[in-house]
């Protein structure tokens, strides 16, 4: 009471009390139901309890025994409750009435005021006038006498002032109890009102916001308060709730989100839905809900694949039962276009849904880094919303990676599923294989973008199958040389148009990326008969063999397959060097081991059959570092067995030469042997020679480089000389002038006539000078 109000007349009426002490209802209790969303009778769904079969059935009777023992005894102590209470109602009116005439204003001034300073001396003094006194007289008796009349003055006001208090309460007391009762009403509307507005938009920040803010309220200054000490509780539980709900809704609005159709767009579905959810979450340190989404991801997963088969074995002629896994693995049946088909159209689903993913990890990544206070994008949020630290982002970042990686790792594990079923006994054909390998390659990089790293499983799967792939294609064609050199007569071939072309697209040096076509004309008809002998190549011609040209075509043809699959390379590279080792080796057998006599029905090797041999395995050496450089341009793999194949099929060159060699010094010697220096001249073992001389010119000449040729006869020459040296010096003929020295010399003149009209010496050597170490001893 103020010291204005004080001079007025002060009455019960006058008496105040804070509400807040009053709040609740001392006969409600604690209140167990508070409102989460919307209050009302469908709030908790209503269930019938069934009667229990294991309980008897009671009834009044059961109770009659009882209550006759125990009546008596109730209405005896009514009886004497009842006179207690007279007793004692006799007592309190006449204390009434002798305290209910006094008036408000018998009290003192001093004990109305609003505050009662007792560290006052005056105010000490006045509340206590007789304590100075009593020390100054020193008189115990006194003292005590004082002190208990100052106890009953003191209790005297104070039952004026209950008496008067009580009075007014009596009179008021329906319409305080129904302010009271009324106020409780309002304040749970008002409570629940704020809440289901915020609930209801989603706010689920602001509703947490407002519980701990209510919460530090009543921790901080409404402690103590008794009509409060329910609220934090109720507050605790709603928190607990909002949890609860912040769970659900996620989950259905990934549930929503993942298995929606997928449509043009990749747009987020409900934005600040979400962005809410993750935001109140994020708030409650729930960074569960993560796990749940990445789950949500694979069962979307699970769901696109298996429905993905479900609609392609219908389209399957075969009706056989077919059993899907909760995974979505196709069974084998397909076959490789339908395999091809979904395995197309599940890696554009997987792709679709991996995007999807980033979207909304984007978005939940956005929220985290504005919950923490961080710019992002050039807008920077104030730090009111903030409720991260540093590290708990942290921690959100690493989950959200985590949840990229498993599932791009998940996708491209069911792909890899996908991509294993293929079975080794159906046939895929090279084109299926590129589309595959550019299926393998377009989610692979897809994946890689989204989640920064390769996930090794599907490129493995697809290794495995373009392993498979490759080794029926190397066996095939390794089987069609083989036949080929089996059937090969090892005679010159003519060459078509489209050989050429192809050669000349090998020596440009560009990657092969593809076999060129035969040549065309303006009316798009084919040039027909357009075939030439020899392969042009810079300055060189090249005259080869027929099985040469199919197999610079099947080099070529793994050229482009390297180029089509880079992640074999090193295997289709391998493979090469073994089917150019497999043509150097058996090429070897047919011809010097004159195996083609058994394979080819040929009468005999010739030195035609050696120089062809020869000249081919030229044109495939030339052939071997223009694939090297191809395979270099692709992978970094390198193949050194490319190396040891060159080796050998240089030693097989010098083999051939060797062996014509052979045959012309056998065939020069024989005729040497049977060479007497007698007229006539030419003799005929001289004109026997130059036959042989031209015969060889004639195999080898059209064959073999001009340079290869005048070198293979300088040994020839060297040999003939040798051989012609010795046959002298068994003769006894020498450099004397005699008949026979001249017939010798008529001899070489016609040798060396013969040699310059091949034009196959340098002219130094084909003079009669050049043959005078023939006498040397």
């Amino acid at each position: 009471m103020s010291e204005t109000a004080a001079a007025e007349q002060w009455s019960v009426y006058s008496a105040a009390q804070n509400l807040p002490a009053v709040l609740n209802d001392p006969n409600r209790g604690k209140q167990s139901n508070f409102f989460v969303r919307t209050w009302g009778d469908t709030f908790v769904e209503k269930v019938e309890i069934v009667k229990s079969p294991f309980l008897p059935d009671i009834t009044y009777s059961h109770f009659e025994s009882y209550l006759k023992k125990v009546g008596r005894r109730i209405r005896r102590h009514r009886k004497l409750s009842h006179t207690k209470f007279e007793g004692n109602h006799i007592k309190a009116r006449s204390k009434n009435e002798i305290t209910v005439d006094a008036s408000i204003d018998t009290i003192p001034e001093i004990y109305v005021k609003a505050s009662l300073p007792l560290n006052e001396p005056a105010v000490f003094n006045e509340v206590f006038p007789n304590i100075s006194n009593a020390n100054n007289n020193n008189n115990d008796n006194k003292n005590h006498q004082s002190g208990r009349l100052l106890q009953e003055r003191l209790s005297h006001y104070l039952d004026i002032v209950e008496v008067h208090i009580a009075k007014q309460v009596s009179q008021k007391s329906g319409a305080f109890f129904h302010a009271m009762t009324s106020h409780d009403t309002i304040m749970e509307k008002m409570g629940s009102a704020c809440n289901e507005l915020l609930l209801s938009s989603s706010d689920f920040v602001a509703a947490l916001e407002l519980i701990s803010s209510t919460q530090e309220v009543l921790a901080k200054k409404l402690a103590g308060v008794t009509s409060l000490r329910h609220l934090p509780s109720q507050l605790k539980e709603m928190s607990r709730l909002i949890d609860k709900m912040l769970s659900t809704e996620f989950e259905r609005y990934a549930a929503a989100d993942l298995h929606r159709p997928f449509e043009a767009d990749t747009g987020i579905l409900e934005r600040e839905k979400l962005v809410s959810l993750v935001a109140g979450l994020l708030r409650q340190q729930h960074l569960q809900f993560l796990e749940t989404y990445k789950q949500e991801a694979v069962t979307a997963a699970q769901t696109l694949l298996k429905q993905l088969l479900i609609e392609h074995l219908a389209d399957v002629e075969d009706d056989m039962e077919h059993c899907l896994t909760g995974s979505g693995e196709a069974p084998p049946s397909l076959d490789s276009s339908h395999w091809l088909q979904v395995l197309l159209l599940a890696s554009e689903a997987l792709g679709k849904l991996v995007q999807r993913v980033k979207a909304v990890h984007d978005v939940i990544k956005y929220t985290a880094e504005m919950s923490a206070g961080l710019p992002v994008h050039n807008d920077f949020r104030p730090n009111t919303d903030k409720f991260l630290s540093l590290e708990e982002l942290g921690r959100v970042e690493v989950k959200l990676r985590d949840l990229l990686v498993s599932v791009c790792d998940y996708c491209h594990e069911r792909l890899a599923s996908l991509v294993s079923t293929q079975s080794d006994k159906q046939n895929i054909t090279a084109n299926q294989i590129m589309e595959l390998s550019d299926i393998v390659e377009n989610f692979t990089d897809l994946c890689e973008k989204i989640c920064g790293r390769q996930s090794p499983a599907l490129k493995a799967a697809f290794k495995i199958q373009a392993g498979n792939y490759v080794h029926k294609f190397h066996s095939s064609r390794k089987h069609k040389l083989t036949l080929l050199l089996d059937a090969e007569r090892w005679k010159t071939a003519e060459i078509p148009s489209e050989f050429q072309l192809l050669v000349d697209k090998i020596a440009s040096g560009e990657p092969l990326k593809s076999i060129p076509s035969s040549p065309v004309e303006d009316n798009n008809k084919k040039l027909l008969n357009r075939v030439s002998n020899s392969l042009k190549i810079g300055n060189q011609e090249y005259v080869t063999v027929g099985t040469v040209l199919i197999l610079i075509r099947l080099v070529s043809e793994y050229c482009v397959c390297a180029y089509d699959l880079p992640i074999l390379a090193g295997v289709i590279g391998r493979n090469l060097a073994e089917l150019l080792r497999t043509f150097n080796s058996r090429s070897c057998q047919l011809v010097l081991g004159a195996g083609a006599l058994r394979t080819a029905g040929l009468k005999t090797i010739t030195s035609t059959n050696l120089a062809l041999t020869s000249r081919a395995l030229q044109l495939v050496l030339w052939l071997i570092p223009h694939v090297r450089g191809h395979f270099s341009s692709i992978s970094n793999d390198v193949i050194p067995s490319l190396d040891a194949v060159e080796r050998d099929i240089g030693n097989h060159i010098q083999q051939l030469e060797s062996k014509i060699l052979s045959i012309m010094s056998m065939l020069l010697g024989d005729q040497l042997n049977d060479w007497d220096a007698k007229p006539p001249v030419p003799s005929k073992a001289f004109r026997n020679v130059s036959r042989h001389l031209t015969k060889l010119y004639e195999a080898v000449g059209p064959v073999l480089p001009e340079e290869q040729v005048g070198d293979l006869y300088e040994v020839v020459h060297n040999n003939f000389k040798i051989r012609l040296r010795e046959q002298l010096t068994k003769m006894n003929i020498r450099n004397n002038g005699g008949p026979q020295h001249g017939v010798v010399t008529s001899e070489l003149t016609f040798y060396l006539e013969t040699m310059k009209g091949l034009k196959v010496l340098p002219e130094a050597l084909s003079t009669s000078k050049a043959m005078e170490d023939i006498w040397n001893r």
